[in-house]
């Protein structure tokens, strides 16, 4: 009895500390496959595009550019040596690979004190602010996916400056993301109705 209480409480102690983290989706490459195994991000994703004014297909390819859709992702640690961990090369963290300074912004100017980088909710509502910032900014278009992630990878000054003019790989990384928004966001006519219905409509629809 001692034995199956122990294991009760190691099991139910996992649980506490990592249930709150979301493992990725199976299928990262579809829109409407990452919806339906991951019931309330729609919801998430479409009260951030609107009330930020960027698409759905957009934000989600930022965040699949960013962090494949894992909750606690980091930068890759430098060597020292070529062998020992050294430092992050950047306090960029969870979906949206926000850093320190940026995330505190966002609370700031949102008032969304308690918004945590590994919770999808806040992390798309941060692309959506962040995006919005840009385009008020740098008046890039909400639908430009290209020119936003320059943005949002290099900061409004730093792209206002054509800092990413000679970084042919950023360059590449952006018409990764604006393809795959573009695929999203055709993914996306076909199930949006769908999912619109909530849970109850889709599991009778």
């Amino acid at each position: 009895m001692k034995l199956t209480r122990c294991l009760i409480i190691c099991c139910m102690t996992v649980v506490g500390i990592t249930g709150c983290t979301t493992a990725p989706p199976v299928n990262r490459d579809d829109i409407c496959e990452i919806f339906e195994e991951k019931g309330g991000w729609y919801k998430d994703a479409r009260q951030a595009s609107r009330h930020w004014g960027t698409s759905i297909p957009v934000m989600m390819s930022f965040i699949y550019q960013e962090s494949g859709f894992k909750a606690r992702a980091r930068p890759p640690r430098t060597k020292i040596l070529w062998i020992i961990p050294g430092p992050r090369p950047a306090s960029a963290y969870g979906y949206s690979q926000a850093t320190n300074e940026t995330w505190a912004a966002y609370k700031k100017a949102t008032g969304s004190w308690g918004a945590d980088r590994n919770d999808f909710d806040d992390a798309i509502d941060f692309v959506g602010w962040y995006n919005d910032r840009s385009h008020r900014t740098n008046k890039i278009a909400k639908s430009d996916a290209y020119h936003l992630y320059l943005a949002y990878h290099e900061g409004h000054g730093g792209f206002a400056n054509n800092s990413y003019t000679k970084k042919k790989w950023l360059k590449d990384a952006a018409k990764q993301v604006s393809d795959r928004a573009d695929k999203y966001a055709q993914q996306l006519k076909g199930c949006e109705k769908k999912l619109n219905r909530g849970w109850f409509g889709r599991l009778f629809g």
